[in-house]
């Protein structure tokens, strides 16, 4: 019976590797960079590429990519694959990580799936004129923020390749840490895009989900044809048989004087809008001979400040009754109206009919980008005709990095919040140092005990807390005000307003009730009374002429 179990395992173990060999035999290109990509990748000759790609770990990983090293700068490189990849008749996945460790402001981050290349051609002639098959992958710079799928296509009717972009294609996502994309071309002419393998668009090869569609229209306008002289496009003319009326004036003002309005009593017809100021010194290091002579600058006339106006009057303007501008004849329905001209359709010499796009093979696969940022990371490309073996490749190498950032992410923000509260904590029990003294002042001693009480609950109540934080400042002001104008009687009344009832009740709060009483008792006494025999003078609004 042992043994029977023993074999029995030994088989499911040998299939499970058949199965997986058999997988493997669909992977057409991989590269994890565990290895230095010199040798394998190679970089454009191309002067247009200075920037430096490097073989780097990705941040906190011992896991390496391909780095890109320097902002601001354009790179080239390419690799070529073992065998060329036909999409036509098998499902084609393109996957690969990418990490933008400082973000991505303004910049590609998306392969170029190359055609075979003329005679000759080799990865280090790669350039931007090389010929693609498929682009994809993220690209953010101004309005731009999409993950690009557009794959070319060659008309077999006019030999001409046409780049067909996806319409609506999703976001990329904007963050420091690893995220996979995967694109799926299916044999039904269906393409799926996944981010960390969740399915983010889905589209038809064939449809209007590209621009331009693959299939042409069927008629096109008429180069030929020419809108006539005498072709009328106006729906509406004015109408011929108005006239002006004879009582139009058009020559009317729109605003005329207010005949009605008198000067305000007190205008100073005399003063000027502003004066030299007299207290202005000149300065000492002014030299007449260079800076010209020295004026005084100018200020507000304080005695306009208190009059209606200075200065000459004059009438303010109203809107002229009789105004009616110029005239206008109304318009009618034009009866030669003929619609807006459009040359006619023909058929289209370009048309054609497709049950399948015509993909072109893949022989090559090129980065040819520029960017902002330095830190983009390309890890795990990889190119295979079988989906399962992208989704061992997603679970077993980028899943494990990504749980490892978002954690660290976490513990990252748990962190700063920690030290917010940290720091606040630090400010509470300053605010409640000052309030403990604030409390000891000889004028607030009818209320110590419940400004004591108050304060003994804020610092064992979250809620509480923020409403004594709040009133900080407006006991701050009642100790300025008493120190500069002496006792008031209404200085606690103003204190206790401060703090609204509702902010300081907790539910159930036994204390509650107690404070009501205590509010209630303090708003009794009369507010805004000033003690002393030079309290008329106190009160007394101050003029210009008083100063």
């Amino acid at each position: 019976m042992a043994v029977s179990r023993s074999l029995l395992l030994f088989g499911i173990v040998l299939f499970s590797c058949l199965l997986f060999a058999a997988s493997l035999s669909d992977t057409v290109f991989y590269d994890s960079f565990d290895e230095n990509w010199d040798g394998r990748w190679v970089v454009s000759q191309s002067s247009d590429y200075g920037g430096k790609w490097k073989h780097e770990k990705s941040d906190g990983h011992e896991d390496y990519g391909l780095l890109v090293s320097e902002p601001a700068k354009k790179y080239g490189i390419a690799v070529d694959l073992p065998e060329e990849v036909d999409p036509k008749d098998s499902a084609v996945v393109l996957q690969y990580d990418l990490r933008l460790q400082k973000g991505l402001e303004c910049g590609g981050a998306y392969l170029k799936y190359l055609l075979p290349q003329a005679a000759g051609w080799t990865p280090s002639d790669f350039n931007n004129e090389s010929p693609y098959s498929i682009m994809f992958g993220p690209d953010k710079c101004g309005s731009t923020n999409k993950v690009h799928f557009i794959f070319r296509h060659k008309s077999p009717k006019t030999g001409k390749y046409v780049e067909h972009h996806l319409k609506n294609p999703p976001m990329i996502i904007n963050d420091k840490l690893s995220h996979v994309y995967t694109a799926v071309i299916y044999p039904d002419n269906t393409v799926k895009i996944f981010i960390d393998g969740d399915e983010k668009k889905t589209a038809n090869l064939l449809s209007d989900d590209f621009e331009p569609t693959v299939i042409p229209p069927e008629t096109i306008p008429d180069p030929e044809d020419k809108k006539p002289e005498d072709w009328d496009e106006r729906p509406k003319i004015p109408d011929p048989e108005a006239s002006k009326p004879d009582d139009w004036d058009e020559d009317a003002p729109k605003e005329i004087d207010d005949e009605e309005a008198e000067k305000p009593e007190g205008w100073l017809d005399d003063e000027p809008d502003e004066v030299d100021d007299l207290d202005a010194v000149k300065p000492e290091d002014w030299d007449d001979e260079e800076d010209g002579e020295w004026e005084p600058p100018k200020i507000t006339n304080p005695k306009c400040e208190e009059a209606p106006g200075c200065g000459e009057w004059t009438r303010p303007t109203k809107k002229n009754p009789a105004y009616k501008g110029k005239w206008k004849a109304p318009h009618i329905d034009n009866p030669a109206y003929q619609g807006i001209w459009a040359p006619k359709q023909i058929p289209n010499p370009d048309y054609f009919v497709l049950e399948k796009p015509n993909l072109e093979p893949i022989a090559a696969i090129g980065i040819e980008i520029w960017t902002m940022q330095d830190g983009i990371l390309f890890d795990n490309i990889l190119v295979t005709h079988d989906e399962a073996v992208a989704t061992e490749y997603r679970d077993t190498k980028w899943k494990p990095k990504f749980d490892v950032e978002k954690e660290k992410e976490a513990a990252e923000v748990k962190l700063d919040d920690t030290e917010k509260v940290s720091a606040l904590d630090g400010i509470k029990e300053k605010v409640f140092e000052v309030l403990y003294k604030i409390a000891e002042l000889p004028f607030l001693a009818k209320y110590k005990s419940q400004i004591d009480e108050l304060i003994v609950k804020g610092e064992k109540n979250a809620t509480v807390t923020l409403s004594i934080l709040a009133t900080v400042p407006i006991l701050l002001l009642i100790l300025f005000y008493s120190l500069l104008f002496g006792k008031k009687k209404s200085a606690p009344v103003v204190t206790m307003e401060a703090i609204k009832k509702e902010d300081l009740v907790v539910p159930d709060d036994p204390v509650a009730s107690k404070e009501e009483a205590v509010v209630e008792e303090v708003s009794q006494e009369p507010a805004g009374e000033i003690e002393g025999e030079d309290a008329p003078a106190a009160t007394r609004r101050r003029t210009r002429r008083d100063s």
